[in-house]
């Protein structure tokens, strides 16, 4: 592997950051890997944020939009993935409040009655328990799950 200086790191990480959204912490690996010093590595990022090629922040509000809207992903996993990549919590926990409350149990029921067709079981303990672990792998609130599970069973009951 041919050695690489900062400069030329430097414009590959620029490059690297203008695609799309980067946090430090995922830009220091891949310059770590690159093999260059961590000194170094830390006066990129530093230069990065200063001409805000990096801002956690702004980092934070596409992750938490991509991973609720497409991955749909709870606030607590979400939660857990940021806090994976070394973001302070003063920085997402306001952003993640912001997500609408209705959006949130929406998406959640919509989860819920597509995995309810997909189970086949003899009764509703199992089926609520099967909901219930499915729903906490995707980082919804217990309390969440459980009104979305006992909504959903009260509808069934009045058909």
């Amino acid at each position: 592997m041919t050695e690489i200086n900062e400069n030329e790191a430097l414009k590959r990480m620029e490059a690297y950051c203008a695609s799309a959204e980067h946090c430090r912490t995922e830009v220091t690996d891949k310059l770590l890997r690159w093999g260059l010093p961590y000194d170094t590595a830390n006066r990129i990022v530093d230069r990065l944020e200063q001409e805000k090629f990096i801002d956690e922040e702004r980092y934070c509000n596409a992750f938490i939009r991509d991973k609720f809207r497409f991955a749909k992903w709870g606030k607590q996993k979400i939660d857990q993935a940021l806090r994976l990549k070394k973001i302070d919590p003063y920085t997402y926990r306001p952003l993640l409040n912001r997500i609408d409350p209705q959006e949130y149990h929406a998406t959640l029921q919509a989860l819920l009655e597509a995995k309810r067709r997909s189970i086949r079981t003899g009764n509703d303990y199992e089926r609520n328990g099967k909901l219930m672990r499915f729903a906490l792998s995707r980082g919804f609130a217990p309390d969440d799950i459980r009104q979305c599970i006992d909504w959903q069973d009260e509808n069934e009951s009045l058909d």
